[in-house]
């Protein structure tokens, strides 16, 4: 199972959100670049690298900090927020990042997001973010009436990643819902599904490798020192 470390930027600073909510955001470091570093010296080879400020708004932000990360290290960083355009897509790319995240544009403009997929294929990530059973879209400010079922079964035959964040988990610790996301992983076996949001313990990433998951991401666990680096490396 891969593990893949995560940095949320909201104003060029490494933060953590509590369950999606801007309000309860925690600065752990003003050097996301130095924090990237650590990581691959622990051994990481991907990153998880997601623009807030760029969710909430109609494009990336944070473009310098993806450049600075890609320059410094030789991590593959998955990028998400505010890919909204296909400007937005191809500036994120163009910028290093090697896979790019988009959510909202494949619940709100289906037919755009088919087409990036024509053009850039495994390059791109299904991102499914869900709170209260539904899909939230625009930095998980709207909601949707999709289930995750719906949202993937719409692109099961085109896409190969799919990121499913459990948003009322998120920063929490507390652990995933073990069932929920073993049951995807089983619904959907052509897809990786990755595990975001609420991991706590590393009792919990043995339970979800046992229970068949391929990726998961980390990261409030790994700044609060729930988990050590060295420990999943």
């Amino acid at each position: 199972m891969d593990i893949i470390p995560a940095i949320d930027i909201l104003g060029g600073r490494c933060v953590r959100l509590t369950q999606g909510d801007y309000g309860r955001k925690k600065e752990y470091s003003s050097d996301p670049v130095e924090v990237a570093r650590t990581f691959e010296q622990a051994g990481a080879k991907r990153l998880h690298l997601v623009d807030l400020d760029g969710a909430r708004s109609a494009a990336p932000q944070n473009l310098d900090v993806l450049r600075s990360i890609v320059s410094a290290t030789s991590l593959v960083v998955e990028f998400g927020g505010g890919i909204k355009s296909e400007a937005s897509l191809e500036a994120v790319l163009e910028a290093g990042a090697r896979y790019a995240i988009c959510g909202s544009i494949a619940v709100t403009a289906p037919d755009t997001f088919s087409a990036w997929l024509d053009q850039y294929g495994d390059r791109i990530i299904l991102g499914v973010d869900v709170r209260g059973g539904l899909v939230a879209t625009h930095g998980w400010l709207k909601t949707s009436r999709l289930t995750a079922v719906d949202a993937i079964s719409s692109w099961r035959d085109r896409v190969k990643q799919v990121i499913v964040t459990e948003i009322d988990r998120d920063g929490m610790l507390r652990g995933v819902n073990l069932e929920f996301y073993a049951g995807l992983q089983q619904q959907f076996p052509g897809q990786d599904i990755v595990v975001s949001g609420g991991i706590g313990t590393i009792e919990q990433l043995a339970e979800l490798k046992a229970a068949g998951i391929r990726a998961v991401i980390v990261g409030k666990a790994l700044y609060e020192g729930r988990i050590k680096l060295e420990s999943l490396f």
